[in-house]
């Protein structure tokens, strides 16, 4: 007898008004309540608070909801400083005191690490890393689009392809906030200003670095009118024709200063939007890892040497490896620039068995690994098996690290310190550092 597919009836959301407690946040800055059991993700609410709801999805695991209207105020509530708070999709912790952000960040790495990597409860942590908690970003992305007959430029709104027009960002640094009416001035008088994509903006340590991408050539006007703006306001200056090419207009290569050295940057490479923040953060890894003068250090997912040349001033010799070609060549020139000789730097899958690699012959007493926020989960196992004394794990994603200490600490290492790095105030996003030690 031959079936026929019958679908199910779509199962409709309850869109009826409830009221809800919060009880805490998750680890990217909702609130958490319940509902008969289950649990409710509602943004903007935080612990203690209630308010009246309504659901938006509605899975069989969980929900999640919008607020109509607060009903109670937590004693960590204060006013956003931003006016477009409520739009932008930059930030999303604004309405929670910095104090508390911080708490609730810590609270979530602590159950993350207890739960997943199995030890035992809530982990100790040590005083976690802050910064000024306004102006620190020195780096950012601005969406560029022609709409009737202006630009608008700015951030994505919250969850929207559209553009949040931006005059001032509280938590971008003050010298790219002094641009941004300028800049706007240049690009809006562009002739091919339909043809823009998008602006990069970095506040190095030299001056002040700003990309533009566009999709068509620029006439020779507006490349007068982009050249004179760089000249007045003595920029770095870049185009990007194209997702892979990058033209330099004015100025010299931007760099940032750590540890007494200077760090060349291209302004399409990663580098750490938070200045204080990673100061402090390199500075806490190298007194981690404690290394010594005989020691041989590896640094995984090393990009263009942010640890790695700190790590070299120490060490007998540091092996830092990375993935993309053009990052391997960018720490290569970096420590030669700082006669770091000590220091060498190669390209690999770290998906596949590096210890097979002739870099890899000798041992290493340090591990230093920053992967990106899917992990490290390919090299774990291979970091075991070059057997190091410590390992410190830098993590942009809490739950991926968690995953990912599973195989040390079942493999004869022991967490001894845990701590949670506040690099983006003001948004849900954590980073945190782990120190292992063999047994």
């Amino acid at each position: 007898m031959a079936r026929f597919f019958k679908p199910q009836k779509r199962k409709l959301t309850d869109t009826k008004h409830k009221e809800i407690t919060i009880s805490r946040l998750d680890h990217l800055g909702a609130g958490i309540g319940h509902l008969d059991r289950k649990p409710v993700f509602v943004e903007g609410l935080l612990p203690g608070e209630k308010a009246i709801i309504q659901l938006t999805e509605d899975k069989k695991q969980f929900a999640r909801a919008k607020v109509i209207r607060r009903l109670s105020d937590s004693t960590e509530r204060v006013a956003p400083a931003c006016p477009l708070y409520d739009q932008c999709g930059g930030c999303n912790l604004q309405h929670l005191s910095h104090q508390g952000q911080v708490a609730a960040k810590q609270q979530s790495l602590g159950e993350l690490m207890g739960k997943f990597a199995r030890t035992g409860g809530q982990v100790e942590q040590v005083a976690p890393i802050t910064s000024a908690e306004w102006q620190y970003r020195r780096c950012a992305r601005l969406s560029v689009i022609p709409k009737g007959g202006e630009l608008q430029i700015g951030f994505r709104k919250k969850q929207s392809k559209e553009i949040v027009d931006v005059a001032h960002c509280p938590v971008l640094a003050q010298p790219l906030n002094e641009l941004l009416p300028a800049l706007r001035s240049l690009l809006s008088g562009l002739k091919g200003r339909k043809h823009l994509g998008h602006v990069e903006l970095v506040d190095a340590d030299n001056g002040r670095v700003v990309l533009i991408r566009h999709l068509q050539p620029f006439s020779d006007k507006d490349m007068t009118a982009i050249r004179q703006f760089a000249d007045q306001h003595q920029l770095m200056l870049y185009l990007a024709p194209t997702s892979e090419s990058l033209d330099s207009i004015s100025g010299p290569a931007p760099y940032y200063e750590l540890d007494g050295l200077q760090l060349a940057f291209s302004p399409k490479d990663f580098i750490q939007v938070n200045r204080e923040v990673n100061q402090k953060m390199v500075a806490q890894a190298m007194d981690w890892l404690a290394v010594e003068p005989d020691d041989r250090v590896l640094d995984l997912f090393c990009g263009l040497g942010n640890f790695s040349l700190p790590l070299a001033k120490r060490a007998k010799a540091l092996v830092g490896v990375e993935g993309v070609d053009e990052m391997v060549h960018r720490a290569s020139e970096n420590a030669k620039n700082n006669q770091q000789v000590n220091a060498e730097f190669y390209q690999a899958n770290l998906e596949e068995d590096v210890t097979a690699k002739s870099w890899a012959q000798e041992k290493f007493s340090k591990v230093l690994l920053d992967p990106a926020r899917a992990g490290a989960a390919g090299v774990m196992q291979h970091v075991v098996n070059l057997g190091p004394e410590r390992v410190v794990y830098v993590s942009c994603n809490p739950a991926t690290l968690a995953r990912d200490s599973q195989v040390l600490l079942t493999q004869g290492y022991q967490l001894e310190r845990l701590g949670m790095m506040d690099m983006f105030p003001h948004t849900g996003h954590l980073e945190s550092m782990a120190l292992f030690i063999k047994q």
